[in-house]
């Protein structure tokens, strides 16, 4: 009987393990896929005639250039689609508004995606002037639409998803146009240029989350891998690879202040608990090196400072983005 029960545990210890990494693989592959960027599909929304009622498009990396959505329908990712861009449909107050920042391009044979920084207008003779800066961002995760509310823009974002394995670095190719000088342009003022320059920012994280019985979610960062694009790539840069360094790297000759913890409310990260409520995920530390984690991130920003400022004409080009195991 023991016998049989051990062989009984045994077997499912196993077929876990075979179902976990096979749908490890599987997510590997379609974030892979989409990184190519050569699918994708526009959203036709025409916005409110009170701010002058103009059609306009919103592009993702999925589908085929054929496919056309019309209305202003939220968007919902399809089955399999991980990557996602800051492109958003905003209804506040009823009035519909629309914001694209990532952009498909053509190169070569296929497409890649360029990811810029600009102001965005909202204008109606005597009743709305405003000019807000805009930063573009490509991700894995989940931007719910429509977006309502102005406040908080870091909430709007669920950076990352689940992954328990240790990838050597993130693969890409990239150009960029970086380093020009940050307008604040928050909207509800006139467009202030702050006299220093702005760069794009690479981020692949790993972390290990947990939530308490409070419902607040707490990490602990497993690993590493921020890098900021501090001069002008002209031309393409093909299989760059962003490392990924694990355990604390804070004495590290390569650290910079930019790749610390996330422990700032108005920067850090939010997630979904267990009860659908949006919280921030707390960063209490580093994870001891050979910690499994829970989650992966992976984001490519125009502009590395804080939402409504950004350096306005930055602009990079990614391409066959992929996870290197």
């Amino acid at each position: 009987m023991r016998r049989t029960r051990i062989f009984a545990l045994s077997v499912c210890a196993l077929f876990s393990f075979t179902f976990t990494l096979g749908a490890q693989e599987s997510t590997v592959r379609k974030i892979n896929e989409g990184g190519r960027f050569d699918n994708w599909c526009v959203r036709e929304v025409k916005e409110s005639g009170l701010i002058g009622g103009q059609t306009k498009y919103l592009y993702e990396f999925y589908g085929n250039q054929d496919t056309l959505v019309t209305g202003k329908t939220p968007f919902r990712a399809p089955e399999g689609y991980m990557w996602r861009t800051n492109n958003v449909l905003a209804i506040v107050a009823g009035v519909v508004k629309t914001n694209n920042t990532i952009f498909p391009e053509k190169r070569g044979d296929g497409w890649c995606a360029r990811i810029e920084t600009h102001i965005e207008e909202v204008k109606a003779l005597g009743i709305v002037n405003m000019d807000v800066t805009c930063q573009g961002a490509l991700l894995v995760g989940v931007l719910p639409e429509p977006i309502t509310t102005t406040k908080d823009p870091m909430a709007k974002v669920f950076y990352g998803f689940p992954f328990t394995d240790s990838p050597k670095a993130v693969r890409m190719d990239y150009k960029a146009d970086v380093g020009h000088e940050v307008i604040r342009g928050t909207g509800f003022s006139k467009l202030k240029p702050m006299g220093y320059n702005d760069y794009a920012e690479i981020t692949v994280m790993l972390q290990k989350r947990w939530e308490d019985e409070e419902g607040n979610v707490h990490a602990l960062r497993v690993g590493t891998g921020i890098e900021r694009i501090m001069e002008d790539v002209p031309e393409w840069k093909n299989g760059y690879e962003v490392k990924i360094h694990y355990g604390d790297i804070t004495k590290e000759p390569y650290y910079k202040d930019y790749m610390g913890l996330k422990t700032d409310p108005e920067t850090a990260y939010h997630a979904s608990n267990s009860k659908g409520k949006n919280v921030i995920i707390q960063e209490d530390g580093w994870a001891a090196p050979g910690t499994e984690p829970t989650h992966m991130m992976i984001h490519i920003l125009s502009s590395c400072g804080k939402a409504f400022y950004g350096g306005v004409g930055n602009t990079v080009w990614v391409d066959n983005v992929e996870i290197v195991m």
